[in-house]
């Protein structure tokens, strides 16, 4: 199980922990800035690079505005980076507006798709995170 301790202090973000059914817990409080992204996505590389699926459970109640250079990075991050399914909860109108955009450029950009989805309650983000694992899984059992 990855924690932050397993990280180097350069790469430490409090707002990311795995959880003990491997759904990864993004908690963003205020403002997302660009350190932050970037430290974020070094987690979520981490994962990607174990051979683990990269599901994340994004809490955004308490997320604040996403300013353009933190967008510019995200942008930036998710095309080199493997994330398998984002379910976004208690994200405010303008963060879903945010999240939706860059999604659709992100597959546009990279022929991709960017498996997101928000949710009003954390079960129902759960439970679409545990359907896109199964998927994911059983298309990987028809390759091999």
């Amino acid at each position: 199980m990855l924690s932050m301790s397993d990280l180097g202090p350069e790469d430490a973000s409090p707002e990311v922990h795995e959880e003990p059914d491997g759904l990864l817990r993004l908690t963003m409080r205020g403002e997302l800035t660009e350190d932050r992204a970037r430290a974020v996505f070094t987690v979520l590389r981490r994962v990607a690079e174990s051979g683990r699926d990269v599901l994340v459970l994004a809490d955004a109640h308490h997320m604040g505005i996403i300013p353009p250079l933190a967008r510019k990075v995200l942008t930036e991050e998710v095309r080199s980076a493997r994330i398998d399914a984002v379910a976004l909860v208690g994200a405010s109108f303008s963060v879903r507006v945010i999240v939706a955009l860059l999604a659709k450029g992100i597959h546009m950009i990279t022929g991709r798709p960017y498996p997101q989805q928000f949710f009003a309650t954390e079960d129902e983000a759960r439970a679409w995170l545990f359907a896109q694992r199964d998927a994911l899984r059983a298309a990987r059992r028809q390759v091999t």
